[in-house]
């Protein structure tokens, strides 16, 4: 195979890259072997590169190659690329949570989790999330902290759901997860207000007894007909972790399944992008990478690969909010780094790669 350099203001799409191309950078911009794209030579041009080894060949596609009739369509995709307003999907989620609300104070009252009428509320919102992924990022935005319970329980359910769809789970599965995600907490209405919403530190009893609520909430909804019987014991394990350092049980890896994990990873993830009364919330993409790295052990990595893929799909030309309050466009996606791509900064044109500063994150993607 011949290979020979060409000008970098020469390339055209469907050429391919012979080497690595490195920038200052720990990843290259451009693996070997890469069919070049219009992208790909914007990037090039952006990063000041002059010319690039290139394999002396052109692939040529069919141009019926992605003819509508080759291969099956699946819904989910197509319902994904149908817009819904950012105004409306709030309204939905925001019903939801004070339909929940009223629910939860006639649980805290001592009436019986009404399980078909929790089911009404939460599975047209999970539906719409499964459909709708890109606005899972909306999440912590759409939380507070005065009805941090409601939104952490309607967050998780969603989150749950879209994780489990994302493993390739089937819907009726992932439905039934989202309606456990929404049911995890429910015993927490059966623990005193005064702990609850206590705006200093838990003292040692105090964190005891919120502990309970995992036993609590299984209680709450072990009868019900509603809920197969995997689900109502993901609702009891969610806080078990795979190193034993969870509760209730301190059970480990094999004693806990897929679906409890599933549940932990939402329930986790939404609590810390969320504003808390304990915590400010942080990045999503920043608390991925806490979870992947610094909470190594404890999840199943195909749970996190999962909700990595679902929220930290960042493409270029993405308008991007850092951690350090500058704002940018995302020029280039690193393989192996995906949360942390390259950024041209607004504000003067710079290129900062956040592999390299590690201490900065995307806050979040712009709309």
């Amino acid at each position: 195979m011949t290979e020979i350099f060409v000008k970098t203001s020469d390339l055209r799409p469907g050429i391919i890259a012979s080497e690595n191309i490195f920038v200052n950078t720990i990843y290259p911009i451009l693996r070997k072997d890469t069919e070049l794209s219009l992208e790909h030579i914007n990037v090039l041009n952006a990063f000041g590169v002059k010319r690039v080894k290139v394999e002396e060949r052109l692939v040529v596609k069919r141009e019926d190659a992605y003819d509508d009739n080759e291969g099956p369509v699946d819904p989910d995709e197509v319902l994904a690329k149908i817009p819904i307003k950012k105004s409306d999907l709030q309204t939905r989620y925001i019903d939801a949570v004070h339909n929940y609300k009223k629910e939860f104070f006639g649980w805290r009252a001592g009436v019986r989790p009404d399980i078909a009428k929790v089911r009404s509320i939460v599975i047209p919102l999970l539906e719409t999330f499964i459909e709708q992924k890109k606005m899972l990022l909306l999440l912590n935005g759409f939380s507070n902290i005065k009805d941090y319970t409601y939104h952490h329980s309607m967050g998780v359910g969603i989150l749950a759901s879209a994780i489990s769809r994302q493993m390739g789970f089937p819907k009726g599965q992932t439905l039934q997860l989202g309606l456990a995600g929404a049911l995890a907490d429910c015993g927490m209405a059966k623990i005193d207000v005064a702990v609850t919403e206590k705006a200093a530190y838990l003292t040692k009893d105090e964190f005891h007894e919120v502990k309970q609520h995992t036993l609590y909430s299984y209680q709450m909804i072990q009868d019900t007909p509603l809920l197969r019987q995997e689900m109502k014991l993901a609702i009891f394990q969610h806080h078990e972790r795979l190193d034993g350092s969870g509760y209730p049980r301190g059970e480990k890896v094999n004693q806990i399944s897929v679906f409890s994990q599933i549940l932990a990873v939402a329930d986790v993830f939404h609590a810390m992008t969320s504003e808390r009364i304990h915590r400010s919330k942080q990045s999503p993409f920043k608390v991925i990478e806490m979870i992947r790295e610094e909470e190594f052990g404890k999840f199943d990595i195909k749970v996190v690969q999962a909700l990595h893929d679902l929220v930290g799909n960042i493409s270029i030309g993405t308008k991007v909010l850092l951690t350090n309050g500058e704002v940018g466009e995302v020029i280039f996606v690193h393989r192996d780094a995906r949360l942390r791509p390259m950024v041209k900064k607004s504000v003067d044109g710079s290129i900062f790669d956040l592999t390299t500063n590690r201490h900065i994150a995307i806050e979040k993607v712009l709309e």
